[in-house]
């Protein structure tokens, strides 16, 4: 079996010059390059990748920490970095724990003594949970895809503005009963992304003179929990809103089928708009506001490689706007 000096010794240079061009790691001119690529084919040297991780002190793995994998907009997340890793020739390493859960703590603390990754991919980090801050003690380039966080680049959408521009639409058809439904019973507790949405919707109903009229029914960030909560807000014809903005697709679409079985017309007697885009929401008609998470994985990916190769590169901020997309489940009040 052929190795990396015998590698070295056929292209006429030293070992760690070999080294570099074969895993990329660091400067070698072009030519020097092919001809290292070549004597490897020649001897059919193929580079071991812990031996690779002990001569360069690097992994070539990244740390990929959500708070679930089972919502459309995490997956589609998850795709996008899997695909953009795989491109790099870099491994995925998953945490995978519930916001504000002892697991997700533990999870943490074990990410951060292990510390076999290069990098580190945040999603849905909470700000008041201080957990950028425990993940910097890792010492490793961070990028976050939700709240942006000191010491690491970042990319998240415009939450606040994409709720508002939302109720902006249901208010431009004339209406003037519009609820909001997702969040925790108290929305003093609803994660960063949730409460950004619910300030977006409270803004622009502020603004059209509606403040009094703001009602947040809580609901999960599901098809069950939208469908749950709807069949309470919907379920009294003297109260039912005409208007209905879902913190997220999933939730829209469970409000639409609760209405359906009330047999409540949508969008004739209720308007409902959404968030995300979800693959669901053209299928059900869904008006909403549609953001890219497969993209999103893949740019977070491209910016912690910038610092992986470069400590000194500077931080990144990149804050999305969301289009509005216009189906039929929302018109012009009736």
């Amino acid at each position: 079996m052929s190795t990396l000096a015998d590698v070295a010794a056929r292209a006429g240079v030293s070992k760690s010059t070999a080294s570099r061009a074969l895993n990329d790691s660091g400067y070698v001119s072009a030519e020097t390059h092919a001809r290292v690529t070549r004597a490897a084919q020649e001897l059919g040297f193929v580079a071991h990748p812990g031996a690779a991780s002990l001569a360069t002190g690097r992994t070539q793995t990244v740390a990929v920490i959500l708070p679930r994998a089972d919502r459309w907009y995490f997956a589609e997340l998850l795709d996008g970095v899997q695909e953009e890793l795989l491109t790099g020739g870099l491994d995925l390493m998953l945490y995978n724990g519930a916001d504000g859960s002892e697991g997700r703590a533990r999870m943490l603390d074990h990410a951060i003594s292990r510390r076999r990754f290069d990098g580190v991919i945040a999603v849905g980090i909470e700000p008041e949970a201080h957990e950028i801050e425990r993940l910097l003690k890792a010492r490793r380039p961070i990028v976050t895809i939700g709240p942006h966080s000191e010491g690491a680049s970042s990319i998240m959408l415009d939450d606040r503005l994409t709720a508002h521009v939302a109720t902006e639409h249901l208010i431009d058809l004339g209406h003037t009963d519009i609820a909001f439904l997702g969040g925790p019973a108290d929305p003093q507790r609803a994660g960063f992304g949730d409460a950004l949405r619910i300030r977006g919707y409270l803004d622009a109903m502020a603004e059209a003179g509606l403040e009094d009229a703001a009602r947040i029914f809580p609901a999960e960030s599901s098809v069950p929990g939208g469908y749950a909560a709807a069949g309470d807000l919907l379920g009294n014809k003297r109260t039912r809103p005409t208007g209905l903005l879902a913190v997220c697709d999933e939730t829209a679409v469970g409000a639409m089928i609760a209405a359906r079985r009330m047999a409540i017309s949508i969008p004739g007697e209720l308007s409902v708009v959404g968030i995300d885009d979800h693959q669901y929401a053209e299928m059900f008609g869904l008006t909403t506001m549609r953001q890219h998470p497969r993209e999103q994985g893949r740019t977070a990916v491209r910016l912690l490689q910038e610092r992986m190769q470069n400590p000194d590169a500077p931080l990144a901020r990149r804050v999305e706007a969301s289009a509005l997309v216009v189906r039929n489940s929302t018109a012009p009040r009736g």
